[in-house]
C-alpha cells in the first residue's frame, strides 16, 4: 500500500487547476488517504475495481497499482489527457477508462469486486438511481466505498469562501449565496479567499462565461442513509469526520454534534462509508 505523502498532496493541491494532468496528479496522491481508510477497515483492493466518477483519472491510476483490473468512468471526457497518458507512462496495462454515465452503467450485474464513489454523488442528477446502479454492478460479497459531504457544510457546499469567514449559504440559502459569489467573482474578486487560479467562479467570469450550479443532490446524513437502504445496500462502516472546530470541543460535545440532525450537517466535513449488499 502506498504511504500518504502529505507534502506531495499539498504541493499538487496548489497546482491542480492548471490542467487536467495536474488535477489527476493531485487525485493520485490524495487517493492514498482513501486506500489507507479502506485498508484500515479491512477492504482489500484486489480483483476488479470500478471508479464510478473518476474525473481526470488520478484515483484509478493509484488503484491500478494495487488491483488486478481497474476501470474509471465519467460522463465528461476529462481523462484522455490525464489518466490515460499517465497510465501509459507508468505502463499500467490493467487500467481502462470509458465515457459513461453513472446512472446507466454499461456493465453486467456483479461485474466488480469493489466500486468507488469519491465526492461524486452530490453532482449526480438522480442519486437514488446512481446508488442502485453501483449496487447492481457490485459482485456478491463486494464492497462499495462512498464519500461525500453534507451540502450545508463548507466542504459540501462547493462554494468559494469569503476573506471574512461568513457562512453565506447558511445565512441566505444556497441560491442567494451562489448568485452572490457569481457577482463578486465578476466585480469584486478581491473579496474571495481563493486565488483566481483556484476559483472557477473567477476564471469563468473573466472569460465572460456563466457558471452553473453543479451541486445537484443536497446531501444530508439522514437522506443519504435512507438512499443507501433504498438501493438495497447496508452500511458496513460509517465515519463522520467533523471540522477542526468540533474536534477541539470536549468529547461529549463533539458526540452531541454528530447526533444532532442540523448541527452534524453543518459541522461534518466528510462522510465515508463502506457498503455491501443488504
Amino acid at each position: 500500500m502506498r504511504t500518504i505523502d502529505d507534502r506531495a498532496i499539498k504541493a499538487h493541491a496548489h497546482l491542480r487547476f492548471r490542467s487536467e494532468r495536474d488535477y489527476a496528479l493531485f487525485e493520485y496522491y490524495r487517493s492514498a488517504k482513501v486506500i489507507a481508510f479502506l485498508d484500515r477497515v479491512g477492504v482489500r483492493l484486489t480483483g476488479r475495481i470500478l471508479d464510478a466518477g473518476c474525473g481526470g483519472g488520478g484515483m484509478p491510476l493509484s488503484l491500478a497499482e494495487e488491483a488486478q483490473l481497474v476501470v474509471g468512468i465519467d460522463p465528461v471526457e476529462r481523462f484522455p489527457d490525464a489518466g490515460v497518458v499517465l497510465g501509459r507512462e507508468r505502463s499500467l496495462r490493467n487500467l481502462h477508462f470509458a465515457l459513461a454515465d453513472g446512472m446507466y452503467l454499461p456493465f453486467r450485474d456483479g461485474t466488480f469486486d469493489v466500486v468507488l464513489s469519491h465526492a461524486v454523488i452530490e453532482h449526480v442528477a438522480d442519486a437514488p438511481l446512481y446508488l442502485r446502479e453501483c449496487a447492481r454492478v457490485l459482485a456478491p460479497g463486494g464492497r462499495l466505498y462512498l464519500s461525500t459531504a453534507p451540502y450545508l457544510s463548507f466542504a459540501g457546499a462547493h462554494l468559494p469562501r469569503l476573506k471574512i469567514p461568513v457562512p453565506l449559504h447558511l445565512i441566505a440559502g444556497r441560491r442567494v449565496a451562489f448568485a452572490t459569489f457569481q457577482f463578486l467573482a465578476r466585480y469584486a474578486p478581491w473579496t474571495l479567499k481563493e486565488p483566481a487560479n483556484e476559483n472557477s467562479f473567477i476564471k469563468l467570469a473573466r472569460r465572460g462565461e456563466i457558471k452553473h450550479d453543479d451541486l445537484l443532490e443536497k446531501v444530508t446524513v439522514s437522506s443519504l442513509r435512507g438512499q443507501i437502504a433504498a438501493a438495497g445496500l447496508t452500511i458496513v462502516r460509517e465515519e463522520l469526520h467533523v471540522t477542526a472546530t468540533v474536534r477541539r470541543l470536549p468529547a461529549f460535545l463533539g458526540g452531541a454534534v454528530r447526533e444532532d440532525g442540523l448541527l452534524r450537517d453543518v459541522f461534518i466535513s466528510n462522510m465515508e462509508y463502506v457498503l455491501a449488499h443488504a
